[in-house]
């Protein structure tokens, strides 16, 4: 069943979006058919100018970056398909092991474009139903099966905060602004704010970020456990990468295991005894596939000391 708004709504809505960028005129990016994509196993070749979304692969890791700066990136309905595919090809490519999710030009992501839903002459729709569709940032409903990293820089607020949630980590750079801006007008969260941030930072923290809307920095962040790391500004998307290749260097299967046992038991296990089986169910498997080859280099004298090289 679908959502629509009205054009009073809208247009609040347009309102909202020059207040929430600073009181900036943004302007919406050209939108073409061609993309450097995951799923056609392209590389980034530079040609970025009207593509909202741009990958590059680097081994196995990829690299997605929301590519509308003059709108400090925020997402407009294309952006939404386009982030969606590169996720959703990223989950199916079995060449990948980790994403890193960014935004060019400064800005993480301002949220979803307002602007364009000022301007949009017909009802916007959204699938009601979590199951069936997508979010309306895009990619904010997948259950992805391997990592995701966000290198967050300038502002990554509103639907851009709900999107830096999806991932599994996030390296924040030391400027960069995160919160729920689009509190003071009445605008909900529906990609999954108010179920991951809750989860990720506590309920207490996540409802005073959720009720007041106030900016939160980057080392108030980190604090809170919403930041993974912090770097020097013009430094996320490095150290992101470096985490994504130290992590994708591990044996998979068992990383992969021990990932979905921590999600599981965080949003969906009933009790604690389920929860352990789970783990162990999930755990089994690997130590055939992975951890007797992975003891037989620690007994060789490898990774001794803690070391990972």
């Amino acid at each position: 069943m679908a959502l629509k708004v009205s054009q009073t709504w809208t247009a609040l809505l347009g309102a909202i979006y020059q207040r929430q960028t600073s009181g900036q005129s943004l302007r919406a990016g050209s939108v073409q058919n061609r993309y450097c994509s995951t799923a056609e196993g392209g590389e980034d070749t530079g040609r970025v100018a009207g593509q909202t979304v741009v990958s590059e692969r680097r081994g196995s890791v990829v690299t997605v970056a929301i590519n509308r700066p003059e709108a400090r990136n925020a997402v407009n309905q294309e952006t939404a398909r386009r982030l969606l595919e590169e996720l959703e090809a990223y989950e199916r490519d079995p060449a990948l092991n980790v994403a890193v999710l960014h935004g060019r030009g400064g800005n993480f992501c301002a949220g979803y474009d307002l602007k364009e839903l000022a301007n949009h002459t017909a009802s916007l729709k959204l699938e009601q139903d979590a199951t069936k569709g997508p979010g309306p940032m895009g990619p904010s409903r997948l259950e992805l099966s391997k990592p995701l990293i966000a290198a967050v820089s300038g502002y990554a607020v509103a639907g851009g905060l709900e999107l830096a949630l999806l991932a599994d980590l996030r390296v924040v750079e030391q400027s960069a602004t995160m919160g729920v801006f689009s509190r003071r007008f009445g605008v909900p969260l529906i990609d999954g704010g108010t179920v991951r941030l809750p989860r990720l930072i506590g309920l207490s923290r996540a409802l005073d970020l959720i009720l007041t809307g106030r900016p939160i920095g980057a080392q108030e962040a980190l604090a809170y456990g919403l930041a993974n790391r912090v770097v020097p500004d013009g430094q996320a998307l490095q150290a992101a990468l470096e985490l994504a290749e130290q992590i994708s260097s591990f044996p998979q299967q068992c990383l992969r295991a021990d990932r979905s046992s921590a999600i599981y038991s965080c949003y969906d296990a009933p009790s604690f005894t389920q929860a352990m089986q789970y783990e162990i169910d999930h755990g089994i498997p690997v130590i055939q596939s992975e951890a007797v080859a992975g003891a037989t280099r620690f007994s060789s004298g490898t990774g001794r000391g803690g070391k990972f090289s």
